[in-house]
């Protein structure tokens, strides 16, 4: 059984979380963040280790009081069939929770692994413009968004 470690990052780990995602950025799934927005919301991200390697992570951005959305989720390649991806969901949906957001949020390439966790298909003009005009129009696939909107009421 392969042992992973959750944790809260810090800035220190910025370098390693950037050098995990450049595939997929480079290939347009992920958007590209600077290590200074990264470090401006730092406390968003949850990374996850296996021995000393960072392997993973997610961000759960806060939109507002009542919006969050579930962005930057990433696995290393070699760890994909171990369910990481799954738990680094689950902890995004908990601390959304545990915040007290009403609905979170994601945009995928991905739709069916949400799915199986209660998100819900919405229509993409459902999207708040603070999202769009803040994240979308840095995507190289801007306007012409193939990926998918869903969303989870949290209890």
């Amino acid at each position: 059984m392969e042992r992973f470690t959750f944790i809260k990052p810090t800035v220190s780990h910025i370098p390693s979380m950037q050098e995990l995602v450049r595939a997929e950025v480079i290939n347009g799934n992920i958007l590209e963040r600077s290590a200074s927005e990264m470090a401006t919301t730092i406390r968003s991200y949850t990374v996850v280790y296996k021995d000393d390697e960072l392997i993973g992570f997610v961000a759960l951005h806060i939109h507002t009081p009542e919006l969050a959305e579930i962005r930057s989720l990433v696995v290393h390649e070699q760890y994909r069939k171990y369910g990481v991806g799954s738990e680094l969901i689950q902890k995004a949906v908990q601390e959304a929770k545990h915040l007290g957001i009403k609905t979170v949020l994601v945009l995928t390439y991905r739709e069916n692994m949400f799915k199986e966790f209660g998100f819900k298909v919405i229509a993409k003009e459902s999207i708040p413009e603070t999202k769009i005009w803040a994240d979308c129009v840095k995507c190289k696939h801007f306007p012409i968004c193939d990926e998918v909107a869903l969303v989870m009421e949290v209890e």
